[in-house]
């Protein structure tokens, strides 16, 4: 099992890493502000104009760190890795099954499946806990429609038969999602997923969540030994980690949205922290970046009961876990590869 190490998130512009001894010292005005042991360290995600010195890229890809370099709204824009010491023999297998219209798609269901199973329980609790007679009888109409939704995924022919179905429940969902949030309604009201670039503020809190699990994800199957930009449900693209992309379904509703909802909820973001640029774009600014950071990293220390291994572990772990439990049944190990399903 993987221990749970921290991830650095660089958010302040202007800032500059640099390789410090065995540490990453973190620069602002020519001034150390942080200084961090790289055996401490898992992943390292920059924000926006962020510089770095050739000697600390040496050395995260030496010390199997993954840098991520994102814009200043959390879109991936590339990542520095090292080699990878994954068994070749997984690999090569990984990419057989991947070609297999079959296999493939046994394992995107149970992706799909878990997917949609985790949004059906974010809405159920968003109905008990709802004090709106309107707000939760559409949540309840939702979360039964979902049902219906994890039963074709798991009747769906093909590939593109399951994708249409995972789409479709995913504007089932995302239609009642304006009604989990009920605090700064009118602020923080929430019509319809956009992104590239988010229009408003529940979008633009979605959009940088998903990148920093995006982030995590991506390193869980690199550290597993799998190739990252080769899945079973996202196509394959240039540059794309369509294997992270797949396995970050299953986090989605329960890490990245249920987070969304309580820094809204809680007021621990407010619409002062989100600007409108010229073109329309919505962007967080440093201060509420940070603070979802925090809170991210916060929650990623929790502790939950995998469903599967039945051990208890951090929140931050999951991923890992599921990305071992994928490289185990490409092995051969285990039958079927279980998703990730939140109880």
């Amino acid at each position: 099992m993987k221990q749970h190490l921290n991830t650095l998130f660089v958010t302040t512009e202007g800032a500059y890493l640099a390789k410090d001894g065995e540490a990453v010292a973190v620069r602002v005005e020519k001034q150390v502000r942080m200084r961090l042991p790289l055996h401490n360290l898992d992943g390292l995600v920059c924000f926006g104009r962020v510089g770095y010195s050739p000697q600390l890229l040496a050395a995260c890809a030496q010390a199997g760190i993954t840098v991520s370099l994102l814009d200043t709204n959390g879109r991936f824009r590339a990542a520095v890795v090292g080699f990878t010491p994954g068994n070749v023999l997984l690999r090569r297998r990984q990419y057989r099954v991947a070609d297999d219209p079959a296999l493939a798609k046994s394992i995107a269901t149970n992706m799909v499946v878990a997917k949609i199973t985790n949004s059906r329980s974010v809405l159920q609790r968003g109905a008990r806990d709802s004090h709106d007679a309107g707000a939760r009888e559409r949540l309840e109409a939702a979360a039964a429609r979902l049902a219906w939704f994890v039963d074709s995924a798991r009747q769906a022919s093909s590939a593109d038969q399951l994708r249409g179905v995972e789409g479709e429940a995913a504007g089932t969902y995302f239609a009642v999602f304006n009604d989990l949030i009920v605090a700064n309604q009118e602020a923080f009201a929430f019509r319809t997923r956009n992104r590239r670039p988010p229009t408003d503020p529940a979008n633009a809190l979605l959009s940088f969540l998903y990148s920093m699990l995006a982030h995590d994800v991506r390193s869980a199957c690199e550290a597993a030994g799998l190739d990252a930009a080769v899945g079973f449900l996202h196509c394959d693209r240039p540059g794309r980690p369509s294997l992270a992309l797949d396995l970050m379904e299953e986090f989605r509703p329960f890490l990245a949205d249920r987070l969304a909802l309580s820094l809204i909820n809680r007021r621990q973001v407010g619409p002062g922290g989100f600007v409108v640029t010229e073109s329309g774009a919505v962007n967080m600014d440093e201060r509420t970046r940070k603070e979802v950071i925090v809170a991210y990293q916060k929650r990623k220390q929790d502790e939950i009961q995998h469903p599967f291994v039945g051990e208890r572990m951090t929140v931050g772990l999951l991923a890992h876990i599921q990305a071992r439990l994928l490289a185990r049944h490409l092995r051969g190990d285990i039958d079927a590869y279980p998703a990730f399903v939140w109880r």
